[in-house]
């Protein structure tokens, strides 16, 4: 009796493992909180466990396997915008519910993928960037000969921003300084490139900054009635606004 216990006290462990860990991918990658906690509870529900609480929030996720069950905290200290993992990690829940993947397959599958780096190269990221921020340009009904001003400072901005995001971990002065370089390089593309409208290449080139994803995952949480979680990263996303907007001002202001 105490082995039979003993073992279904570790096939729920090992349940539990799974599912923080599907749940830990998606909200690292930016998902909505509704979709964090419907996959959660997709996956513990195929292995038996029908009255399982979830509570997830940006930075934290307490999941509990019963009412009887202790509950179980991780905390999330970094979140960015990864659909590809969002993706794979659905298509193993998938699997998972359809029996084509073992507990213990799964486990490793999750492990792997929150293992891996699914980001673009640096490079690309920032020629993406300046290729974007030309076509925002046209978007708006720019001159064409503002949108070499527009590529050279969207490119150089996004590069400013991400490299002081990695290697500071501080994400609203990285948005600043992308913001302060984006209306610097404007400001002098403009002089010496012979461009036309200084305040169409500013808004173009600090479109690719814009937190569009967050400000949409804010929405969709507070439809879902997650207001938690919907306020937070309303919030959030409103302090990158401010910090992108206090950046080319204070640059304008300077220079």
């Amino acid at each position: 009796m105490n082995k039979e216990v003993k073992m279904n006290q570790i096939d729920e462990n090992k349940v539990v493992a799974v599912v923080l860990l599907a749940g830990k991918i998606l909200l690292e990658s930016g998902a909505e909180t509704y979709r964090v906690e419907d996959t959660m509870t997709r996956i513990a529900r195929h292995y038996g466990l029908h009255s399982t609480h979830s509570f997830v929030t940006p930075t934290a996720i307490i999941f509990s396997a019963s009412t009887e069950s202790p509950s179980r905290l991780l905390r999330v200290l970094s979140r960015t915008t990864d659909l590809e993992k969002i993706v794979e990690t659905n298509e193993i829940s998938r699997a998972i519910t359809a029996d084509i993947l073992s507990l213990e397959t799964a486990h490793d599958a999750l492990q792997d993928l929150s293992d891996s780096n699914k980001h673009f190269p640096y490079w690309l990221r920032m020629l993406s960037a300046a290729i974007v921020s030309g076509l925002f340009l046209i978007m708006f009904n720019g001159d064409f000969r503002d949108i070499v001003p527009s590529v050279i400072a969207g490119g150089i901005g996004l590069m400013v921003a991400e490299f002081i995001q990695e290697h500071t971990r501080l994400k609203f002065f990285a948005e600043f300084a992308g913001a302060f370089v984006i209306a610097m390089t404007a400001l002098l593309a403009v002089n010496f490139l012979g461009g036309v409208s200084l305040n169409k290449v500013i808004i173009s080139a600090v479109m690719p900054l814009v937190p569009g994803v967050l400000i949409t995952n804010a929405i969709r949480d507070l439809m879902a009635a997650h207001l938690l979680a919907g306020a937070v990263k309303g919030v959030e996303a409103s302090l990158t606004a401010f910090a992108i907007g206090t950046g080319v001002a204070v640059c304008l202001i300077l220079l």
